[in-house]
């Protein structure tokens, strides 16, 4: 009986294995550009589901120099869904997006599609749907 077990816990631990590979493997990118008017500084871009949009860590997180007025990162084997993304100008180095007394950012920040509303970003307005397709975006400040 426990040999029985063991051989039946072995194989899901496989196939789950091979179902964590396949995902890997047939995933899309997603190439995000942010054009910049100062070379000073860097991007830095999380990438979120909807359970996680402005609440919890992002999914994955990049950041970028400024070459030339733009920046660019690429997310690579993003399985299809809904994502949005949030994005801000680091400009002093601090890797953390800072703000006024007041709670205005102090940095310029961005969000997919696009969409400035006052008030924080809303999970409505940034997200949006890949399948298979490569996606390219530019976000502006």
């Amino acid at each position: 009986m426990k040999t029985i077990i063991i051989t039946i816990v072995l194989a899901c631990t496989l196939a789950f294995m091979n179902a964590q590979d396949a995902i890997k493997t047939e995933g899309t990118t997603i190439t995000v550009t942010v054009p910049v008017k100062t070379d000073t500084g860097e991007i830095i871009v999380a990438l979120y589901n909807e359970a996680t949009f402005m609440k919890a860590a992002p999914l994955e997180g990049l950041r970028s120099t400024i070459e030339n007025g733009k920046a660019t990162v690429v997310f690579t084997n993003i399985a299809p869904g809904d994502y949005g993304i949030t994005l801000f100008h680091d400009t002093n180095g601090n890797k953390t997006m800072d703000f006024e007394a007041n709670g205005m950012p102090k940095e310029n920040y961005g969000v997919s599609n696009n969409v400035m509303n006052f008030g924080p970003p809303q999970w409505k307005d940034a997200k949006f749907t890949i399948a298979t397709a490569p996606i390219e975006m530019e976000i502006i400040l």
